[in-house]
């Protein structure tokens, strides 16, 4: 349990704002949205009907149009906190432009006064515009005509895919996973509002269909007090409404492409201006669902199936109710190796192909009540269930799921993760002041169910068994399947609470802008800890120039995963459980005893500045230092996607992000994002089953395996000037390679090196032991040794000296690692690393092949998309703790059909 008692009464305070918040009859619900609403009127003051008025963020991409009522009256709804560009013309009047701030879910009303034609138009647009935004906290704006085109590697992850390829600071890993400026996965969303910060790979769960997102803002700065848990990345979803779409509007969609992959959706808006329902559903079946270990691809099919629901309406002019649901169910194989083909038993019985398979579902249901209090102030109140199950399903014979080196247990798991939580904020926004104060109370139910058996014959006989004296043998033995045993089985259960206040207070004085609020965090889970968390940045806009200086600080508490955290906090304390993890290759227990996770805390700075040229080109640049006592990571359990989460004593990343854009400028825009970090995390392990990378007892530090020296993503996208329906999208994705510390090496005299293991000197001559590895694995790292390359079935090395298979140091080579020469590798300064590569994918369409009815309301497009356009032969990570072995995706080109309406 840790406290801070200098900042005690910062609680009382919080403790006391929310008493009273709620004594006043108001609850909270942080929105990701508001109403940008008016009127358009002449000279006199006069309404004018038929008025267009138009919404645009030309660096998001995000528009909206519509037209004045009877009364002069316009309504945008669910617009995305933002900086817009608000544009007003009619016949026989000037243009009027302003800019608008849509900064809380307080609605923003404003009156557009046209003047005559022949009298000059009212611009009050700076020179900055919309491109330069004042916030000091450093952000990137994803909007739906972004998303629309954009080339995206895996359909079943699609969020995870868009965040990655439009936002920096994210290393690209498989299936899904995204690494935040450093850290592994410590990425939250809020969709909605609605707080989701479990894991959203799509081996953890079922993520939100990228049809039913409107816009994403993703936040690499130092996060605002309304975000909590975990924190390296940000990522705010706004959901489509169907509030204001007075015609039914959708598409039906139909896609087939390469490994039999072919996909189903439509979706479907409709409204009026007090109700508005969006639907969205998709069906997904493919013979590659997961990244694989190998780059051809077998045993790897899976399909998801999922729907979403979002409901608004407006009971009168002050109250409004908005529900999401979703529901998701995916099914898919773990990928083969191919020591999983033709797996026999110790007696050479052929037991066939390992068969491995997993099934999550996932249900979400979370609505929301916002009621406007005056033309200042809003209240919100939410309630969110969201319920994750995930079934893994071993080989119908236990004993297929052998792998040499890999894997010596059948595992079979039922688990899931239950979060219910009510969540409330209170916005004032008036002068210079844009205050908020708001709460969220979680409960997390974990439940999980085990069962392990041996399946490895040489096991035992590895520990000494029989063994009278070995305690392990009476231990395991009843367990062997191998033998005649059977399961053993493990239950574990437990419920987290948390609970956080915070508030804040924006002000916008002249050219700054400055934030200063506090947060805190009570958490009781199998630990307890509460944290004060004070936040703060200061902005200065030079409007002349287009620069804004921005520089922030934030204090967050960083929670301990919650997949598998039972199992890796109390089941090291079961005798069965621990000396089963003591054979594992990745890594044993820390201690035979309950090792409880400890929520970190974390020290981060930013500093960085926005530079816009014009009204087409902008361009961030943002410093970062984070400090974290407790860092969290993942180990992998054998060739299986069930992880376990451990924890170090600390991490230090620095680096920076950085983000350029072109807008639209005669149908070419152009994105680039890219970051550089470095992910130094230091020993003890407190906690966990994993294993420390270098010599246990030390206390050096190590790059994790999420660690990138640098990666960039430039997205191109062109409209044809003969046919503006017609467009080119391209994304050009350079990455230096994440850490490969499994990859062998030699280096005898640093004692910060992994190498130590693989390391032998014969005749005074640097040799590497590949004997660790099985010709599989060798072929995977691309190992080469004097010109022979591993394949499959036959490592590259031979024997010598006594030794079964080494290599000359200097003549080890690879096209897909980075093996240091021999000497040099240190896991801080100089560790494996994957080869750098660069990929590319390319979309091409026509949003608009035919159309007909009136206004061209009907029409068909079309879409191809060729993803690693080059087929580009890399990894992602070899036999990374955190997920093991993984190629990229070959090349895969996909068709894509669709009626619009």
């Amino acid at each position: 349990m840790h406290s801070t008692p200098s900042v005690r009464s910062l609680f009382h305070i919080l403790v006391a704002v929310a008493i009273a918040v709620f004594a006043a009859g108001f609850a909270f619900g942080q929105t990701n949205s508001s109403v940008v609403k008016g009127n358009v009127v002449d000279p006199t003051g006069a309404r004018l009907p038929d008025a267009t008025v138009q919404l645009v963020n030309p660096s998001s991409g995000f528009t909206r149009l519509t037209t004045t009522n009877a009364n002069g009256d316009f309504a945008f709804y669910n617009i995305p906190f933002d900086s817009y560009t608000l544009t007003a013309t009619a016949h026989g009047f000037g243009r009027n432009r302003t800019l608008v701030d849509v900064v809380s879910s307080v609605p923003v009303s404003t009156i557009l006064r046209l003047q005559a034609a022949t009298e000059q138009s009212v611009d009050v647009e700076t020179s900055a515009g919309p491109l330069s935004e004042s916030s000091p906290t450093y952000h990137t704006d994803v909007d739906r005509s972004l998303i629309d085109r954009l080339p995206i590697e895996s359909p079943s992850s699609a969020l995870s895919s868009i965040v990655t390829l439009a936002s920096p600071g994210v290393a690209a890993d498989s299936n899904g996973l995204m690494h935040g400026l450093g850290d592994h996965n410590e990425d939250s969303f809020s969709v909605d509002g609605e707080p989701i910060s479990d894991q959203q790979s799509k081996v953890f769960s079922n993520q939100l269909p990228a049809a039913a997102v409107q816009s994403l803002q993703v936040i690499d700065g130092a996060p605002p007090v309304e975000y909590g848990d975990k924190t390296s990345l940000v990522i705010a979803v706004t959901t489509r409404s169907g509030q204001g779409v007075v015609k039914p509007t959708g598409s039906i969609r139909f896609g087939y492409g390469t490994f039999g992959s072919s996909d189903l959706g439509f979706d479907y808006a409709q409204g009026g201006a007090n109700w508005g329902n969006f639907i969205a559903a998709d069906g997904l079946q493919t013979g590659r669902f997961l990244d694989a270990p190998e780059f051809v691809v077998f045993h790897d099919k899976g399909n998801e199936e999922n729907i979403f629901d979002r409901v608004d309406f407006n009971l009168n002019q002050h109250d409004t109710l908005h529900a999401n649901f979703q529901y998701t169910h995916s099914w898919f194989q773990t990928p083969n190796d191919y020591e999983n083909i033709g797996v026999v038993d110790q007696y050479g019985n052929a037991l066939g192909n390992t068969d491995q398979r997993s099934k999550i579902q996932t249900v979400n249901f979370s609505p929301t009540y916002t009621h406007v209090i005056s033309p200042d102030s809003v209240v919100n109140f939410g309630v969110y269930v969201r319920h994750d199950l995930y079934n893994y399903y071993p080989s119908n014979n236990p004993l297929a799921d052998y792998a040499l080196d890999q894997q010596q247990e059948s595992v079979s798991q039922a688990r899931s993760l239950t979060n219910v939580g009510v969540r409330t904020d209170y916005s004032y926004v008036h002068g210079i002041h844009n205050v908020k104060f708001g709460g969220n109370y979680q409960q997390t139910f974990l439940r999980e169910s085990d069962n392990l058996g041996i399946v490895d014959a040489t096991l035992l006989a590895g520990l000494g068994c029989p063994d009278p004296t070995n305690s392990a043998c009476g231990i395991l033995a009843p367990y062997d399947l191998t033998a005649g045993g059977s399961f053993y089985h493990w239950n574990g259960r437990a419920d987290v609470k948390q609970l956080a206040l915070y508030g804040e207070d924006a002000i916008t004085a002249g050219n700054f802008q400055a934030t200063f609020g506090v947060r805190g965090d009570f958490y009781n889970g199998l630990t307890i800890q509460r944290q004060a968390e004070p936040r703060a940045g200061v902005s200065y806009n030079i409007r002349k120039t287009g620069t804004v200086l921005r520089i922030s600080y934030a204090r967050t508490q960083e929670t301990p995963f919650n997949e598998n955290l039972v199992l890796s906090s109390t089941g090291c304390a079961d005798p069965v459980l621990y000396n089963i993890f003591a054979t594992l290759s990745a890594g044993s227990c820390a201690a035979q005893a309950v090792t409880p996770f400890n929520p970190g805390f974390r020290n981060e700075f930013h500093a960085g500045f926005t530079q816009s040229v014009g009204r087409h080109f902008v361009a961030t640049l943002e410093y970062i230092t984070k400090y974290t006592h407790n860092a969290y990571d993942f180990s992998v359990l054998g060739t299986t996607p069930i992880t376990f989460p451990i924890e170090w004593h600390s991490s230090k990343i620095p680096g920076y992000a950085m983000s350029a854009a072109l807008t639209d400028v005669k149908g070419l825009s152009v994105r680039f994002n890219g970051s550089s970090v470095s992910a130094r995390f230091f020993n003890p392990q407190l906690g966990g089953v994993g294993a420390t990378p270098n010599i246990p007892g030390t206390y050096y530090p190590f790059r994790i395996d999420h660690d990138e020296h640098f990666n960039e993503t430039t997205h191109v996208e062109y409209a044809m000037p003969f046919r503006k329906s017609l467009f080119t999208s391209f994304n050009w994705r350079y990455d230096t390679g994440l850490v490969a510390g499994a990859a062998p090496c030699y280096n005898v005299t640093d004692p910060n090196s992994a190498c130590a293991g693989t390391s032998i000197t014969i005749n005074n001559q640097p040799y590497v032991d590949l004997s660790g590895l099985s010709p599989d694995q060798q072929f995977q790292a691309g190992l080469v040794c004097n010109g022979v390359k591993a394949t499959p079935t036959s490592g590259t090395g031979g024997p010598l000296a006594g030794n079964p298979e080494v290599c000359l140091a200097t003549q080890l080579t690879s096209k897909l690692i980075v093996i240091p020469a021999p000497g040099t590798e240190d896991d801080d300064k100089s560790p494996q690393r994957i080869q750098p590569r660069t990929v590319f994918d390319l979309a091409l369409g026509d949003s608009n092949i035919v159309h007909f009815g009136e206004n061209e309301r009907y029409r068909f497009s079309a879409s191809m998309t060729a993803i690693n356009l080059a087929n580009k032969y890399a990894l992602y990570n070899f036999l990374s703790t955190f997920s093991g072995t993984h190629y990229l995706t070959p090349r895969t080109i996909t068709a894509e059909v669709a009626f619009h309406f």
